[in-house]
């Protein structure tokens, strides 16, 4: 290159230098004033989101108060940034509304003063525009000395969660006799034997349990600490794990070990066996409930309860459980679980009831039940032995009988009395009857439906003024009374059990008797019963089964998640009303009808027999009146009393429930 060439490009270089030095700077000033910017607009943003989060976690109101507007004031004031009134420099707006979800999936927030399930705050601050910022605004044609910063914030509140819990009875355990009665019970169902106190079972029925604790312990036992609850209550778990960590809860440090309650729930443990279940069938938690939702309180008995009707239902089992009750009757009470219970349902109440979802049936319910159950009563009953001198003392009652049995007889009864063959030792052959022929045995079978309750509307106003709406069906009871060929004709498989077959009681047997008599003397041959057939005793009794029965839980009594259920008791008519009011029942009480003689076994009671007029009728009306003055009593004793005892009360159904309608902590939404 020639010199002179290389003279005339000399200095070149460090203008090149000076003008990157020069926009280096510039750069490095952008940079610098946008990080501060940066650093004030996050500040900003940091204020408005913890303004906006206290003031929903507090349940700020913006109709009628202004606490939304104070708590989110307190907490700017707490994080440096105060606002001073009519200093445009240092602002904060506060809003209530709702939130939607638009059609592209996106929150929106929509302000409404009466309404606090979202809270707003927008902050704003003026400071200085900056040298950077200044020139830059300089070259696009504007300039303003101070630069001003919007942060906005939206915090919704936890969302509502309500929890139902149902029981069929409040149980009381206060004799031996209701012990070993639960005894026989729980451990006939699980399969095994049961040996519990009477402080026992009183320590499973007053101890409370925490869903929460009770899920959070089985996860770890189960080392299922990584997934949530949906998956622990999908698992098939053997009754022993599910009673173990009850266990766990209960007695952590594994110190009590001579505490009633824990002996009493090894003692159950014992007794599960192998049987395998799945815990979802009695409890349902809602997909997505927060985690702080699930502290639901529930007596252990009742979970208790719950899995040891959910291992008959799963192994089929029967259980036979023995009772005396002395001077009155030997019986035996054979039970079944064709349904298990679903004694808790934790969920939000607004998509329960949200539009174009059915409450009871929808995939977002909150819904509880009791198990159905079928019992039989197999009662061996001497006292019914005063009913025999009670009918026959009743005025008239031989003659229309032996006129009736007469007519079906095809006997002329008046004729052969008064012959003169029967005199002279001729054999004369006459009506003989039997009332309430021994041995007394009464059969009584119950099926017990379901009853059920569902949250259909909440309120959540404030924490402190709530409501919550349920709709319950009662339980549907069927009794029958007779006698029982088998235990078939009631029992089978608990996933398709059989129609209750029940046969009537024989309470008069129409049989004849030969004698020949010879002045004072008579000679008789063996009565042959039943010749011309007999009277039958029935009953078939559909009682309760009311439907859709509202109630409104209101505060105080709806507490929150972590405490105890508030209770409300439905209660139906007594079963055993229907058998002296057929009012009270869909059929006709206790029935008394006449059967003919069966072909070719005059010991068995064959067909119905109609028409025979006035004269049975009247017959049947006098014993069916006997009758039922004495047997009504025991019956109300057996079947309320009784079944009260088993743990299954037919004329009440308590649901429990809880409200929160801030079930854990605000979050930011927007």
């Amino acid at each position: 290159m020639s010199p002179r060439l290389r003279s005339g490009q000399r200095g070149a270089i460090g203008l090149v230098f000076a003008g990157t030095l020069a926009l280096a700077l510039v750069f490095l000033l952008l940079v610098v004033d946008s990080g501060r910017l940066y650093l004030e607009k996050r500040k900003l943003q940091a204020v408005a989101d913890t303004a906006a989060l206290e003031a929903a976690n507090r349940g700020g109101q913006c109709a009628g108060s202004t606490t939304a507007v104070d708590y989110a004031k307190q907490n700017a004031t707490r994080n440096g940034f105060t606002v001073v009134a009519n200093d445009s420099s240092r602002a904060l707006a506060v809003t209530c509304g709702t939130l939607l979800t638009n059609a592209l999936n996106t929150r929106v927030f929509t302000p409404d003063a009466t309404k606090n399930e979202a809270i707003r705050v927008v902050a704003t601050r003026t400071i200085p525009t900056g040298i950077a910022n200044g020139v830059w605004r300089l070259f696009s044609g504007t300039y303003n000395a101070n630069t001003t910063l919007t942060a906005t914030a939206v915090a919704a509140l936890a969302t509502p969660v309500a929890a139902l819990t149902i029981r069929s009875t409040a149980v009381v355990v206060d004799t031996d006799k209701k012990a070993s009665v639960l005894n026989a019970l729980f451990g006939g169902l699980l399969g095994g034997g049961l040996n519990l106190s009477v402080a026992g079972w009183n320590g499973l029925i007053n101890t409370n349990i925490s869903l929460l604790s009770y899920l959070d312990r089985l996860k770890l036992d189960l080392g299922l600490t990584a997934v949530g609850y949906t998956e622990v209550l999908g698992n098939t778990l053997g009754v022993g794990q599910l009673i173990q960590s009850a266990i766990n809860v209960l007695d952590p440090t594994n110190t009590l070990t001579t505490d009633v309650t824990i002996v009493g729930l090894k003692a159950l443990k014992t007794a599960a066996g192998a049987t395998q279940v799945v815990l979802g069938d009695i409890l349902q938690i809602a997909s997505g409930t927060d985690v702080a939702s699930l502290a639901v309180n529930m007596r252990v008995f009742d979970l208790i309860e719950g899995f040891v009707q959910l291992a008959n239902k799963k192994n089929g089992l029967l259980a036979s459980v023995p009772i005396d009750l002395p001077g009155v009757a030997q019986i035996t009470a054979t039970v079944q679980v064709l349904q298990p219970p679903q004694l808790s349902a934790v969920g939000n109440p607004a998509k329960a009831v949200a539009a174009g979802h059915n409450p009871e049936t929808g995939p977002n319910r909150i819904y509880v039940r009791t198990s159905q159950l079928r019992v039989l009563l197999s009662v061996n009953l001497p006292v019914l032995d005063t009913v025999v001198s009670l009918v026959n003392g009743v005025t008239g009652l031989a003659g229309p009988l032996a006129s009736t049995v007469g007519a079906l007889l095809h006997l002329d009864i008046v004729g052969a009395i008064n012959a003169l063959t029967c005199g002279l030792g001729a054999l004369c052959t006459s009506p003989s009857l039997q009332i309430l022929p021994p041995p007394v045995h009464v059969d009584i079978a119950v099926e017990a439906a379901s009853a059920s309750s569902w949250v259909t509307a909440y309120s959540c106003a404030s924490p402190t003024n709530k409501s919550l709406t349920t709709s319950t069906n009662t339980s549907l009871v069927n009794l029958k009374l007779g006698q029982v060929d088998g235990l078939s004709s009631i029992f089978g498989s608990s996933q398709t059990p059989p129609q209750m077959v029940v046969k009537p009681l024989k309470v008069v047997d129409i049989g004849t008797e030969s004698c020949r008599r010879f002045l004072v003397l008579n000679d008789c041959n063996a009565r042959v019963p039943y010749v011309g057939g007999g009277i039958g005793l029935s009953a078939n009794i559909d009682v309760g089964g009311s439907k859709n029965l509202p109630h409104t839980y209101l505060s105080p009594d709806l507490p929150e998640i972590s405490q105890q259920p508030f209770y409300f008791p439905y209660t139906t008519s007594n079963i055993v009303s229907g058998l002296t009011d057929p009012a009270k029942g869909t059929a006709a009480g206790l029935v008394l009808n006449m059967y003919g003689p069966q072909p070719g076994n005059e010991n068995l009671l064959g067909s119905l027999i109609g028409g025979l007029g006035t004269t049975l009728n009247s017959v049947t009306s006098l014993l069916i009146s006997t009758i039922k003055t004495t047997l009504t009593p025991l019956l109300d004793s057996l079947i309320n009393t009784l079944l009260l005892a088993l743990g299954v009360d037919l004329n009440k159904v308590d649901v429990g429930a809880n409200l929160s309608c801030q079930a854990g902590r605000a979050y930011l939404v927007i």
